[in-house]
């Protein structure tokens, strides 16, 4: 008796919610201008150890992703790419590595969106707290200083082992763009959303070429401490985000 794929495209009752909040947060990410062509991709661990779960099917375009169309994956499984239907093999690279070594990155969403990827081309790719925004993310980033090419599954180890840290939640991608990650789709898609809005209002105003008013440890810390403790600021955004796509009769839900 053959044992049953462990990718598949199928609804699957038990993870139906978690596959239509991923599903809305690709068509989110496509209208915010987040989305490349058929590249980058979001993950969403689905078993307590975090190594099983939810992506983007291959060289989908994030405008069309529903919640049927997400494969289920085991970063466990190293046949995955040699499957039928196998992810991304960049995908499964960077992806496949954190869940197996990060469970508590139980989201995480790669993108090269705009400003965050011209923060990743600086030399200095820190981002000051010069706002409310910026300062939520006091402390809580790393940069990643070590591009080493296309996120193959050696590229996505070492990314793996920068998130070692529990309070670090996005990953700065030196030459190459932004990984967020969070407790669950709205947390993570929170992150992203204002994570990029922070990089513009950085870059704009580097782009001043004045002075930056810069707040002080002391009030970044605050800040952001005060920001993660927030309450259903994420779950709201993303219930609201949702809202809208039912109502213009979206099929991500499908």
């Amino acid at each position: 008796m053959t044992s049953s794929p462990k990718i598949t495209k199928i609804p699957n009752i038990n993870f139906w919610n978690e596959r239509v909040d991923l599903a809305a947060s690709f068509r989110w990410a496509d209208r915010l201008n987040f989305s490349e062509a058929v590249a980058n991709h979001f993950s969403l661990a689905i078993n307590d150890t975090g190594t099983k779960f939810l992506m983007n099917p291959s060289q989908s375009h994030f405008q069309r992703i529903k919640a049927s169309d997400l494969l289920l994956v085991d970063a466990d499984d190293l046949e995955t790419m040699a499957q039928p239907g196998a992810p991304d093999p960049t995908a499964w690279g960077l992806h496949g590595s954190l869940h197996r070594h990060c469970p508590h990155a139980r989201c995480a969403m790669h993108v090269h969106s705009t400003h965050a990827t011209v923060l990743a081309s600086l030399e200095n790719s820190n981002i000051l707290p010069i706002d409310q925004n910026t300062a939520a993310f006091y402390n809580r980033y790393v940069i990643d200083n070590n591009y080493g090419g296309l996120a193959f599954e050696k590229e996505g180890e070492r990314c793996a082992k920068l998130f070692q840290d529990p309070k670090v939640k996005v990953m700065i991608m030196g030459n190459h763009g932004i990984l967020i990650i969070g407790s669950s789709v709205a947390d993570t898609f929170n992150r992203l959303y204002y994570f990029e809005k922070s990089a513009e209002t950085y870059i704009r105003a580097l782009q001043t070429g004045q002075k930056l008013r810069v707040l002080s440890d002391e009030i970044a810390e605050k800040t952001a401490s005060e920001m993660d403790g927030f309450p259903e600021q994420a779950e709201k955004h993303l219930s609201e985000l949702k809202a809208i796509l039912d109502f213009e009769n979206s099929d991500y839900a499908s």
